[in-house]
């Protein structure tokens, strides 16, 4: 019995070694033989690139030693065929600089790229084999197919990218103050006639009575503050800026007799007006100011001030000459509103009187309408009277907002300054929108405003950097978060994202379900998609995510 099993074993042996040793061509008619992998098996396209690896598995006896297999990968699709470089292995006979199998059997793996065209989203990848006996070759009867293809889901993105506006500074209500003082002698609290009737008090007098008679000004509050000069005991010049202040309010009832002010009046004392006297010393001529100031810097305590000061005793008759003086005082300050135009006479002076509109109001004006040629005249005229980079930045992303980039491009090239965030922001959106990768890097590098990581998740995503965009978007409801979850496989993330009731939103939500096995929500949203995109309609026909649906 042991002999007979002996016998049978040598005879398959035998047989096996007559298929593998008497010629090369018998390698094509048991092509069966060899083993085949691909990963992966569903080709899917990667910054416009199909990249799969094929792994080729043969048995002990399968390859002749002096055989020559050449292995070409094709991309079959509709419209046409995409072929990898041939790969070729060689027999250990084989004087050459191929890849040698060993007769004991071996594994190979290769890995090809295919650069994307349209219509390679429905296609099988397949290996064409050809063995070569000497000069005659031989080819295997038929293609392996080993993989199919291609998912080009990340083409889904939405590529317009994020604007950037530069701000206006168009005030709806601006802060005007103007302020008077009156002087007093040394030591002294009372109001002289002479400064109740000098010019700076009469000026403030007509500047109270006009803000009363314009619809636009209003006082809403009024401040007195009464100063003692830094000279002196601190009880003393205490007592003396409480009675100054008293006085003040006095005189400023006088001048305010025939134009009687509503507002609050606010009223203050400050017993040493040290504030006052550093701002003075600073803008005078004084030979020894910045000794002064540095005294002023090292103490705080003002005896100790006082003290180190009167201790020049050149500079101290000089500053009791020119600045004490003008330090015993008391302050008369007017805050006032002005209210700017309303919105409504912002958007008819537009259209009636542009030319007495200033930048700030233009840009703001052109914020309020959505007409664009109303958009192009007030960007225009904010650009070309008051030489702005801002108005031309955004009109060019005016223009973009419309899918406008020829006139986009037109009106960015009239900035002048072509250095700020605005500007790289647009130029980098109108890059990406031209499939200029390079410059849109570039540009989008220089940028340092929030809407950069939209833009940028957008070349994370073209070039495949999935999760790198992910991370950028997240939490953001950007228009492509959903996609950048469905891209890193997180379905629930991209489920709980994509809410829109848009055609585009209905496609990604059927991508999901596809992903998870529910065949009737894919049905649903398919259905939404159908009836309002033509588009997307027929790329879901051919949407090798929907493979298993259509089966």
């Amino acid at each position: 019995m042991k002999r007979n099993l002996f016998i049978i074993l040598t005879a398959i042996l035998a047989g096996l070694a007559s298929v593998s040793c008497s010629n090369p061509s018998k390698m094509a008619k048991e092509a069966q033989m060899v083993g085949l992998e691909c990963n992966p098996k569903v080709l899917e396209v990667i910054a416009d690139e199909i990249s799969a690896t094929y792994t080729l598995s043969f048995p002990e006896g399968y390859f002749h030693p002096k055989a020559i297999m050449e292995i070409v990968p094709v991309l079959v699709y509709d419209g046409g065929e995409a072929a990898a470089p041939a790969y070729k292995l060689q027999g250990i006979k084989v004087a050459d600089n191929f890849r040698v199998i060993s007769t004991e059997g071996d594994k190979v793996s290769n890995t090809i790229k295919i650069v994307y065209k349209p219509g390679m989203e429905a296609s099988h990848l397949e290996l064409r084999v050809a063995v070569w006996d000497g000069i005659k070759k031989i080819e295997f009867p038929a293609p392996f197919k080993i993989a199919d293809g291609a998912n080009i889901t990340y083409k889904l993105l939405k590529t317009d990218g994020i604007l950037a506006y530069a701000p206006h500074q168009y005030k709806k209500v601006i802060s005007e103050k103007r302020e008077t003082q009156i002087r007093y002698d040394i030591n002294s609290a009372l109001v002289k006639t002479k400064e109740l009737t000098k010019d700076e008090i009469k000026e403030f007098e007509k500047f109270l009575a006009s803000v009363e008679q314009d619809n636009r000004r209003s006082i809403k509050s009024t401040n007195i503050v009464a100063y003692a000069s830094p000279d002196g005991a601190t009880d003393l010049n205490s007592k003396l800026s409480d009675k100054r202040s008293e006085t003040a309010k006095a005189a400023f009832d006088k001048i305010t007799k025939k134009t009687p002010v509503s507002a609050p009046l606010n009223i203050s004392a400050i017993a040493e007006d040290w504030e006052g006297f550093q701002e003075l010393v600073a803008a005078s001529a004084i030979p020894d100011k910045e000794l002064i100031l540095r005294v002023l810097s090292m103490y705080s305590d003002p005896a100790v001030r006082e003290r180190e000061i009167r201790n020049m005793s050149k500079v101290f008759k000089t500053l009791a000459d020119k600045i004490l003086p003008e330090l015993r005082r008391a302050r008369f300050i007017a805050n006032v509103d002005y209210t700017n135009y309303t919105d409504e006479e912002l958007t008819a002076l537009a259209s009636t009187n542009i030319d007495i509109m200033d930048v700030e109001a233009l840009l703001y004006t052109a914020t309020l309408v959505d007409d664009m040629d109303m958009k192009k005249k007030i960007y225009t005229k904010a650009g070309e009277k008051f030489n702005c980079d801002r108005a031309f930045n955004n009109l060019a992303a005016a223009y973009l907002e419309r899918g406008n980039i020829t006139d986009a491009k037109i009106a960015l090239d009239k900035v002048k300054a072509r250095n700020s965030d605005f500007y790289y922001n647009n130029a980098g959106v109108i890059a990406l929108r031209e499939d200029d990768m390079e410059r849109a890097k570039d540009m989008l590098s220089k940028v340092n405003l929030p809407e950069v990581k939209h833009n940028t998740a957008i070349v994370d995503i073209l070039e495949g950097r999935y999760n790198d965009a992910a991370n950028k978007l997240a939490g953001t409801g950007d228009v492509n978060e959903g996609l950048t979850y469905i891209l890193t496989n997180q379905l629930d993330r991209a489920s709980r994202v994509i809410k829109g009731s848009t055609p585009h939103d209905a496609y990604l939500r059927a991508v999901i379900a596809a992903r998870k096995g529910a065949l009737t929500e894919v049905a649903k949203e398919l259905g939404v998609v159908h009836e309002k995109s033509e588009e997307l309609r027929l790329r879901s026909q051919r949407d090798i995510e929907f493979a298993k649906f259509r089966e």
